[in-house]
C-alpha cells in the first residue's frame, strides 16, 4: 500500500493532487509547525501580466511555534473579497468558469476562523472534481510523537503502508537507509506538469490547480 503525506495547503497546485491520486492513503500533516512564506496560506494564479499571489492573512505575531491546525485567519483584513475579485477578473473568460465559480463565491462569502478549515474545504472540493478517491487520514488522530524520517516511518507502520511516496524534495532530507532498515519502500514523485490552454499566453506552470479547473474542467489525468 502506497502512502503519502503533506501539510494542508491553500489552493494547492496540480502536483499536490497528483501525489494524492498516486497513493492508496494520504495523511494531512495537520499538527506540524506552521511555516511562513510557504504554500500553507498562499498560492499563485495566472494573470494577463504573469501571475500573482493570493495570500490568506494569518495571525502569527508571537506565535512562532504554532501548529498549522492552530493558525487563525486575520479577518480584520478584507482578503476574501480581494481573492474572489481576482479569480473572477482573471478567469471569467475560461472555458469552465461558469461551472465552478459558484463554489468559490460560496466559500469566499463564508467566515473561516482557522486557516486549515478553508484549506481543507478547497482541497476536498478539488479532490471531488478530479475524481480522486484516495483514503484520507489526519496525523493528529494517529498519536505519532517521533520526528523527521522516523515520524514518517511510524505513520507508515500505523497505517500498514509498505511504500512511501515522497515529493522529489525529500531527497534532501530523508534518511533513505532507515526506510531500508524498516523494510518500507521509498519512491519519489515524478510529476511532469501538463501543458494546457490558459487564458493568457505563454503557458506558465505551477499555478494553483484552480487554473487547470477553470480552463480544463475535470479532465485531470494521472
Amino acid at each position: 500500500m502506497i502512502l503519502s503525506l503533506h501539510q494542508p495547503q491553500y489552493l494547492p497546485y496540480l502536483g499536490y493532487f497528483d501525489k494524492i491520486a498516486k497513493s492508496d492513503c494520504f495523511v494531512f500533516l495537520d499538527c506540524v509547525q506552521y511555516k511562513k512564506r510557504e504554500f500553507q496560506n498562499r498560492n499563485k494564479i495566472r494573470t494577463k501580466d504573469g501571475w500573482i499571489w493570493l495570500t490568506v492573512p494569518v495571525i502569527s505575531k508571537n506565535k512562532s511555534s504554532q501548529q498549522i491546525n492552530e493558525v487563525l485567519i486575520n479577518n480584520s483584513v478584507s482578503w476574501q473579497k480581494k481573492h474572489l475579485k481576482s479569480i473572477i477578473c482573471y478567469y471569467r473568460n475560461a472555458k469552465y468558469f461558469n461551472e465552478y465559480i459558484g463554489f468559490f463565491e460560496e466559500i469566499y462569502n463564508k467566515k473561516f476562523e482557522r486557516l486549515i478549515d478553508i484549506n481543507l474545504t478547497i482541497i476536498y472540493y478539488l479532490l471531488e472534481q478530479f475524481s480522486i478517491k484516495t483514503k484520507i487520514f489526519f496525523e493528529s488522530s494517529l498519536s505519532i510523537s517521533t520526528k523527521k524520517t522516523q515520524r514518517i516511518i511510524d505513520i507508515c507502520k500505523k497505517l500498514n503502508a509498505d511504500t512511501y511516496l515522497s515529493g522529489i524534495g525529500g531527497k534532501d532530507y530523508l534518511d533513505e537507509e532507515l526506510f531500508k532498515k524498516e523494510n518500507i519502500k521509498l519512491i519519489y514523485q515524478d510529476f511532469k506538469h501538463p501543458v494546457y490552454r490558459q487564458c493568457y499566453e505563454p503557458f506558465i506552470p505551477y499555478m494553483s490547480a484552480i487554473d487547470f479547473l477553470f480552463n480544463c474542467g475535470k479532465e485531470f489525468k494521472i
